[in-house]
């Protein structure tokens, strides 16, 4: 008896590594730490906050102000009369970069299908470290204090750090194909949670010297890292000779690998030649429109669970240093190294989770039994003690549960959405897609950023974490149709295994 095309599978790895090159080794390193070196910058104004905050404020709530300057140079610095109002207006700023990225997303992604995905990411690499140089850096030499100032500074910058994100998605995409692409991307996309450490690293090392100098660190690392990039990154396999991922695996035969995870096995063959664009006879295709992008299977749905799920991700991005400070009563520094723990278990839920989805071919599932337990996960974070092992284990596993599905939804099914039969040999509908998720996500974690301080301000941070479950519950609403057809698919295939055995 003849398996149908969705059973003739092949072990999700084994095409992956006999098309592995170096190139592929170069390239997959220099995505991560570009993107690295992106979220280490990001990284560092969460880290510095409490010592932001104290520079904002009157002297007279800060007993060291007399040992740093003359108190006439200290006054000048006051930016609000109490920490709170300081804080109030931190959370003002995380909500205007999340804004400013969420909107440059969307044009990131359809300027990056359509001029070269190198030039791209390096000038927003490099320009967006010189943003940050002038905001934490130079401002605090100059003696320069100034809210619009500082609010327009973060505009741009989150205009100018979305450049990222489509760009080595795309880039990714082009390299590696859907076998094996959930291990793949979910060690890939530990560049978010590796940027994380690597800024709460150089942070905590220099802040003893004033936060400027955590911001100078930060912004050199990544405008040299722009540098390498512009010099050394190769965007697609045509670039050395190599052949494209669609016809490589269209001669391995591996149609499950090119099928998208989401999409039905009972579609005919009819369907799966259908095209959105139209018949090019060029090399280069035509780069997808925005609103065709929007109505690929999947795209909204996995868009609106990523704004829930992204939400209480950059939450504990943004505010967990601040927390354990505030909460805790911890030195910031000692804040800053613990909250690592939160990106480690991102990291390896990311990588394991990834790798379940390629064994059952299907995401959305996994992404599910995750998020449930991730649900459980903040409840018992919401309720650590007083105890720095403890509080890290905890943390560990929340971001196993938590991170590990950002992770995927950002990396491996975006490019699952990008790679769709529907758009088959345009890898110019990477970036597009990958910028409407990852933008629409954005839109929601700018939202939360403001609720958070608000929420933490007029109730207590317990209330924060019962808002996070909300949004996670939330999360898993969105993708339960998605959940409940692959789910289906799953038992359908084994029925067919059973009847062909």
């Amino acid at each position: 008896m003849a398996m149908p095309g969705s059973l003739r599978r092949q072990p999700a790895n084994r095409g992956l590594v006999s098309r592995c090159t170096h190139h592929h080794i170069v390239v997959f390193l220099l995505t991560f730490f570009s993107y690295s070196l992106l979220h280490a910058s990001r990284k560092t104004f969460s880290n510095v906050k409490v010592s932001i905050s104290s520079q904002w404020t009157p002297s007279c709530l800060n007993s060291t102000a007399p040992e740093l300057r003359p108190y006439e140079l200290w006054n000048s610095s006051h930016l609000f009369p109490n920490a709170e109002e300081a804080t109030l207006f931190l959370g003002t700023l995380d909500t205007i970069f999340l804004f400013s990225y969420a909107v440059g997303l969307f044009v990131s992604g359809i300027v990056g299908d359509r001029l070269n995905l190198r030039w791209v990411l390096s000038f927003g690499m490099c320009s967006s470290a010189l943003v940050v140089f002038s905001f934490g850096t130079l401002t605090e030499w100059l003696h320069f204090y100034n809210k619009w100032f500082y609010c327009c500074l973060w505009v741009v910058n989150g205009l100018l750090q979305s450049t990222g994100w489509p760009c080595v998605v795309a880039v990714m995409g082009n390299w590696f194909g859907k076998a094996g692409r959930g291990f793949v991307f979910g060690l890939w996309s530990a560049c978010a949670s590796v940027g994380n450490i690597l800024g709460a690293f150089l942070a905590s090392c220099v802040l003893k010297y004033g936060y400027e100098y955590a911001f100078l660190v930060t912004a050199s690392v990544q405008f040299a890292g722009g540098v390498i990039v512009f010099f050394g990154l190769l965007t697609s396999p045509k670039e050395v000779g190599l052949p494209e991922l669609g016809a490589d695996e269209d001669i391995i035969v591996e149609e499950d690998a090119n099928r998208p995870l989401m999409g039905s096995d009972d579609a005919d063959d009819d369907d799966r030649n259908y095209s959105i664009q139209a018949s090019d006879t060029d090399n280069q295709p035509k780069a997808i429109g925005f609103f065709q992008a929007c109505c690929l299977p999947g795209v909204v749905l996995y868009s609106l669970a990523y704004a829930c799920l992204k939400l209480v991700n950059y939450s504990f991005f943004f505010w967990l240093p601040f927390y354990l400070s505030n909460n805790f009563g911890w030195k910031e520094a000692e804040a800053d190294q613990l909250s690592i723990w939160y990106d480690v278990g991102g990291i390896i839920g990311g990588t394991i989770q990834g790798l379940i989805s390629d064994v059952l071919q299907k995401r959305a599932p996994v992404l599910a039994i995750s998020l449930l337990f991730a649900v459980g996960s903040l409840f018992g974070y919401s309720r650590s003690p007083n105890s720095k092992p403890l509080n890290a284990v905890i943390m560990a596993i929340t971001g196993f549960f938590i991170g590990g599905p950002s992770n995927m939804i950002s990396s491996a099914i975006s490019a699952d959405l990008g790679r769709q039969d529907l758009v088959k040999g345009s890898s110019e509908a990477l970036a597009t897609v990958t910028g409407i998720v990852d933008g629409t996500g954005s839109i929601g974690a700018a939202v939360g950023q403001y609720l958070v301080s608000l929420i933490q301000e007029k109730l207590e941070w317990m209330w924060v974490f019962y808002f996070f479950i909300l949004m996670t519950s939330s999360t898993i609403l969105f993708i339960s149709p998605l959940i409940v057809r692959e789910i289906r698919l799953l038992l359908h295939e084994r029925r067919l295994r059973m009847l062909a055995e």
